[in-house]
Protein backbone atom coordinates (compact mmCIF):
# COMPACT_ATOMS: atom_id res chain seq x y z
CA UNK A 1 0.00 0.00 0.00
CA UNK A 2 1.19 3.50 -0.85
CA UNK A 3 -0.12 6.55 1.03
CA UNK A 4 0.68 9.84 -0.67
CA UNK A 5 0.87 12.95 1.50
CA UNK A 6 0.61 16.59 0.49
CA UNK A 7 0.49 19.37 3.03
CA UNK A 8 0.24 23.14 3.47
CA UNK A 9 -1.21 24.14 0.11
CA UNK A 10 -2.58 27.50 1.33
CA UNK A 11 -5.05 28.07 -1.49
CA UNK A 12 -6.42 31.62 -1.29
CA UNK A 13 -3.28 33.33 -0.02
CA UNK A 14 -3.34 35.54 -3.11
CA UNK A 15 -6.78 34.83 -4.52
CA UNK A 16 -6.87 38.03 -6.58
CA UNK A 17 -3.82 36.95 -8.60
CA UNK A 18 -4.34 36.59 -12.33
CA UNK A 19 -4.44 34.30 -14.15
CA UNK A 20 -3.91 32.00 -11.17
CA UNK A 21 -2.28 32.39 -7.75
CA UNK A 22 1.15 30.86 -7.15
CA UNK A 23 -0.06 28.34 -4.55
CA UNK A 24 -2.65 26.98 -6.96
CA UNK A 25 0.00 26.66 -9.67
CA UNK A 26 2.27 24.78 -7.28
CA UNK A 27 -0.60 22.51 -6.23
CA UNK A 28 -1.41 21.69 -9.86
CA UNK A 29 2.24 20.80 -10.49
CA UNK A 30 2.41 18.44 -7.49
CA UNK A 31 -0.88 16.75 -8.39
CA UNK A 32 0.27 16.28 -11.98
CA UNK A 33 3.51 14.67 -10.81
CA UNK A 34 1.68 12.54 -8.26
CA UNK A 35 -0.57 11.11 -10.98
CA UNK A 36 2.21 10.60 -13.53
CA UNK A 37 4.95 9.16 -11.30
CA UNK A 38 5.26 5.34 -11.45
CA UNK A 39 4.03 4.52 -7.93
CA UNK A 40 0.23 4.62 -7.93
CA UNK A 41 -1.03 5.74 -4.50
CA UNK A 42 -3.83 3.88 -2.79
CA UNK A 43 -4.87 7.13 -1.14
CA UNK A 44 -3.84 10.74 -0.69
CA UNK A 45 -3.72 12.43 2.71
CA UNK A 46 -3.86 16.23 2.70
CA UNK A 47 -2.49 17.00 6.14
CA UNK A 48 -3.84 20.47 6.83
CA UNK A 49 -3.60 24.12 5.82
CA UNK A 50 -5.48 23.27 2.67
CA UNK A 51 -6.54 26.93 2.51
CA UNK A 52 -4.92 30.09 3.78
CA UNK A 53 -8.00 31.71 5.34
CA UNK A 54 -10.45 28.85 5.85
CA UNK A 55 -13.01 30.46 3.55
CA UNK A 56 -15.61 28.54 1.55
CA UNK A 57 -14.37 29.80 -1.82
CA UNK A 58 -10.82 28.57 -1.25
CA UNK A 59 -12.04 25.17 -0.06
CA UNK A 60 -14.26 24.88 -3.13
CA UNK A 61 -11.37 25.79 -5.43
CA UNK A 62 -9.22 23.15 -3.77
CA UNK A 63 -11.92 20.49 -4.11
CA UNK A 64 -12.13 21.37 -7.80
CA UNK A 65 -8.42 20.56 -8.21
CA UNK A 66 -8.92 17.12 -6.63
CA UNK A 67 -12.05 16.09 -8.54
CA UNK A 68 -10.44 13.80 -11.11
CA UNK A 69 -7.82 12.02 -9.01
CA UNK A 70 -7.86 8.22 -9.51
CA UNK A 71 -7.55 7.46 -5.78
CA UNK A 72 -9.43 8.49 -2.61
CA UNK A 73 -8.49 11.68 -0.78
CA UNK A 74 -8.55 12.18 3.00
CA UNK A 75 -8.56 15.85 3.98
CA UNK A 76 -7.34 17.06 7.36
CA UNK A 77 -7.72 20.40 9.07
CA UNK A 78 -4.80 22.75 9.82
CA UNK A 79 -4.54 26.00 11.74
CA UNK A 80 -5.34 28.09 8.63
CA UNK A 81 -8.47 26.04 7.88
CA UNK A 82 -11.97 25.92 9.34
CA UNK A 83 -13.87 22.75 10.16
CA UNK A 84 -17.15 24.00 8.68
CA UNK A 85 -15.47 25.14 5.47
CA UNK A 86 -13.73 21.81 5.07
CA UNK A 87 -16.91 19.83 5.65
CA UNK A 88 -18.84 21.90 3.12
CA UNK A 89 -16.27 21.20 0.39
CA UNK A 90 -15.48 17.62 1.43
CA UNK A 91 -18.74 16.25 2.89
CA UNK A 92 -17.38 12.69 3.07
CA UNK A 93 -15.04 13.82 5.88
CA UNK A 94 -16.10 12.34 9.21
CA UNK A 95 -16.92 14.57 12.17
CA UNK A 96 -16.91 12.86 15.56
CA UNK A 97 -19.56 13.27 18.22
CA UNK A 98 -17.07 15.52 20.02
CA UNK A 99 -17.00 17.87 17.00
CA UNK A 100 -13.43 17.10 15.91
CA UNK A 101 -12.44 15.95 12.43
CA UNK A 102 -10.46 12.89 13.47
CA UNK A 103 -10.85 9.37 12.23
CA UNK A 104 -9.14 5.98 12.08
CA UNK A 105 -9.42 3.05 9.69
CA UNK A 106 -7.54 -0.13 8.85
CA UNK A 107 -6.34 -0.79 5.32
CA UNK A 108 -4.00 -3.61 4.27
CA UNK A 109 -3.28 -4.41 7.91
CA UNK A 110 -2.24 -0.85 8.82
CA UNK A 111 -4.25 1.39 11.15
CA UNK A 112 -4.29 4.90 9.68
CA UNK A 113 -5.14 7.62 12.23
CA UNK A 114 -5.91 11.19 11.15
CA UNK A 115 -5.84 13.70 14.01
CA UNK A 116 -7.41 17.14 14.40
CA UNK A 117 -4.96 19.61 16.00
CA UNK A 118 -6.87 22.82 15.26
CA UNK A 119 -7.76 25.44 17.84
CA UNK A 120 -9.41 28.38 16.02
CA UNK A 121 -7.45 31.59 16.46
CA UNK A 122 -4.26 29.79 17.46
CA UNK A 123 -1.27 29.31 15.15
CA UNK A 124 0.21 26.42 17.11
CA UNK A 125 -1.22 22.99 17.81
CA UNK A 126 -4.00 21.87 20.10
CA UNK A 127 -4.86 18.47 21.55
CA UNK A 128 -7.33 18.67 24.40
CA UNK A 129 -8.40 16.00 26.88
CA UNK A 130 -11.27 14.89 24.63
CA UNK A 131 -8.90 14.29 21.72
CA UNK A 132 -6.38 12.63 24.02
CA UNK A 133 -9.02 10.19 25.27
CA UNK A 134 -10.30 9.51 21.73
CA UNK A 135 -6.80 8.66 20.48
CA UNK A 136 -6.02 6.56 23.54
CA UNK A 137 -9.23 4.61 23.03
CA UNK A 138 -8.46 3.96 19.36
CA UNK A 139 -4.94 2.78 20.13
CA UNK A 140 -6.07 0.63 23.07
CA UNK A 141 -8.58 -1.09 20.79
CA UNK A 142 -5.91 -1.77 18.15
CA UNK A 143 -2.85 -2.74 20.17
CA UNK A 144 -2.00 -5.59 17.82
CA UNK A 145 -2.31 -3.49 14.64
CA UNK A 146 0.67 -1.55 13.22
CA UNK A 147 -0.28 2.12 13.17
CA UNK A 148 0.64 5.33 11.39
CA UNK A 149 -0.56 8.71 12.66
CA UNK A 150 -1.04 11.84 10.56
CA UNK A 151 -1.38 15.23 12.24
CA UNK A 152 -0.88 18.79 11.07
CA UNK A 153 1.31 20.16 13.86
CA UNK A 154 4.63 18.44 14.68
CA UNK A 155 4.86 17.72 18.44
CA UNK A 156 8.60 18.48 18.43
CA UNK A 157 10.89 21.51 18.53
CA UNK A 158 12.60 21.95 15.15
CA UNK A 159 14.97 24.80 15.99
CA UNK A 160 13.20 27.15 13.56
CA UNK A 161 12.18 29.24 16.53
CA UNK A 162 9.33 31.31 15.09
CA UNK A 163 7.50 28.14 14.02
CA UNK A 164 8.14 26.05 17.13
CA UNK A 165 6.01 25.14 20.16
CA UNK A 166 7.40 24.94 23.66
CA UNK A 167 8.15 21.30 24.48
CA UNK A 168 5.96 21.44 27.61
CA UNK A 169 2.78 22.84 26.01
CA UNK A 170 -0.39 21.19 27.29
CA UNK A 171 -1.35 19.77 23.90
CA UNK A 172 2.01 18.01 23.59
CA UNK A 173 1.66 16.59 27.11
CA UNK A 174 -1.80 15.28 26.20
CA UNK A 175 -0.50 13.66 23.03
CA UNK A 176 2.32 11.99 24.95
CA UNK A 177 -0.20 10.61 27.45
CA UNK A 178 -2.28 9.10 24.63
CA UNK A 179 0.80 7.46 23.08
CA UNK A 180 2.34 6.15 26.30
CA UNK A 181 3.12 2.45 25.92
CA UNK A 182 1.60 2.22 22.44
CA UNK A 183 4.51 0.54 20.71
CA UNK A 184 2.41 -0.45 17.71
CA UNK A 185 2.70 3.14 16.42
CA UNK A 186 5.36 3.00 13.73
CA UNK A 187 5.46 6.64 12.64
CA UNK A 188 3.93 10.10 13.00
CA UNK A 189 3.74 12.23 9.84
CA UNK A 190 3.06 15.96 10.01
CA UNK A 191 2.94 19.20 8.05
CA UNK A 192 2.85 22.82 9.27
CA UNK A 193 6.61 23.46 9.34
CA UNK A 194 6.96 23.91 5.55
CA UNK A 195 10.26 22.03 5.67
CA UNK A 196 11.35 18.39 5.79
CA UNK A 197 12.23 17.24 9.30
CA UNK A 198 13.08 13.96 11.02
CA UNK A 199 12.86 13.63 14.80
CA UNK A 200 11.27 11.40 17.45
CA UNK A 201 8.50 11.76 20.01
CA UNK A 202 7.83 9.25 22.79
CA UNK A 203 10.24 6.93 21.00
CA UNK A 204 8.22 7.14 17.77
CA UNK A 205 9.79 8.46 14.54
CA UNK A 206 8.32 11.85 13.58
CA UNK A 207 8.62 13.25 10.06
CA UNK A 208 7.44 16.47 8.47
CA UNK A 209 6.58 16.53 4.78
CA UNK A 210 7.67 19.72 2.99
CA UNK A 211 4.91 22.07 1.89
CA UNK A 212 3.25 22.54 -1.46
CA UNK A 213 3.16 26.30 -0.81
CA UNK A 214 6.51 28.16 -0.60
CA UNK A 215 8.87 26.78 2.03
CA UNK A 216 10.07 28.20 5.32
CA UNK A 217 13.74 29.18 5.19
CA UNK A 218 16.18 26.96 7.09
CA UNK A 219 17.53 29.35 9.71
CA UNK A 220 18.20 28.00 13.21
CA UNK A 221 19.37 31.27 14.75
CA UNK A 222 17.36 32.78 17.62
CA UNK A 223 14.77 35.31 16.51
CA UNK A 224 13.29 38.29 18.36
CA UNK A 225 10.08 40.20 17.72
CA UNK A 226 12.00 43.31 18.84
CA UNK A 227 14.71 43.02 16.17
CA UNK A 228 13.59 42.64 12.52
CA UNK A 229 16.98 41.42 11.25
CA UNK A 230 16.09 41.04 7.54
CA UNK A 231 16.59 37.28 7.56
CA UNK A 232 14.87 35.16 4.92
CA UNK A 233 11.61 33.67 6.20
CA UNK A 234 9.91 32.20 3.10
CA UNK A 235 11.59 30.93 -0.07
CA UNK A 236 10.62 29.73 -3.54
CA UNK A 237 12.17 26.29 -3.06
CA UNK A 238 10.25 23.70 -5.11
CA UNK A 239 7.08 22.10 -3.73
CA UNK A 240 7.23 18.51 -2.52
CA UNK A 241 5.15 15.52 -1.48
CA UNK A 242 5.71 12.21 0.33
CA UNK A 243 4.99 8.57 -0.44
CA UNK A 244 4.62 6.29 2.58
CA UNK A 245 5.13 2.68 1.50
CA UNK A 246 3.62 -0.08 3.67
CA UNK A 247 4.61 -3.61 2.60
CA UNK A 248 2.67 -5.41 5.33
CA UNK A 249 5.59 -5.35 7.75
CA UNK A 250 7.57 -2.15 7.29
CA UNK A 251 6.63 1.48 6.74
CA UNK A 252 9.12 3.49 4.66
CA UNK A 253 8.82 7.11 3.53
CA UNK A 254 10.11 8.73 0.35
CA UNK A 255 10.08 12.43 -0.53
CA UNK A 256 10.20 14.03 -3.97
CA UNK A 257 10.49 17.67 -4.95
CA UNK A 258 8.57 18.74 -8.03
CA UNK A 259 10.22 20.71 -10.80
CA UNK A 260 11.84 20.56 -14.21
CA UNK A 261 14.62 18.02 -13.98
CA UNK A 262 16.11 15.58 -16.44
CA UNK A 263 16.52 11.81 -16.35
CA UNK A 264 20.23 10.95 -16.60
CA UNK A 265 19.91 7.17 -16.86
CA UNK A 266 17.22 4.85 -18.22
CA UNK A 267 17.14 1.13 -17.54
CA UNK A 268 18.18 -0.48 -20.79
CA UNK A 269 20.34 -3.48 -21.75
CA UNK A 270 23.51 -1.53 -20.99
CA UNK A 271 22.55 -1.40 -17.29
CA UNK A 272 21.36 -5.00 -16.95
CA UNK A 273 24.74 -6.17 -15.57
CA UNK A 274 24.47 -3.64 -12.72
CA UNK A 275 20.93 -4.77 -11.81
CA UNK A 276 21.95 -8.44 -12.01
CA UNK A 277 24.89 -7.82 -9.70
CA UNK A 278 22.65 -6.09 -7.16
CA UNK A 279 20.20 -9.00 -7.33
CA UNK A 280 23.08 -11.42 -6.78
CA UNK A 281 24.24 -9.52 -3.69
CA UNK A 282 20.74 -9.75 -2.20
CA UNK A 283 20.72 -13.49 -2.77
Amino acid sequence: MIIAQMTDIHIGFDREARPEELNRQRCRAVLARLVKQPNTPDMLVLSGDITDRGDAESFARTAELLNDLPFPVHVMVGNHDSRDGLLAAFPHTLRGEDGFLHTAFVQDGLLVVLLDTLEPGRHGGAFCAARRDWLRGVLEANRATPTVIFMHHPPVVSGIEWMDPRPDEAWIVNLAAALDGMDQVQAIHCGHLHRQLAASFCGIPVSVTPSVAPLVSLDLRPISSAVPDARALITTEPPAYALHHWDGTRLVTHYETVGDWQVLAYYGPHLQPMIREMERERG
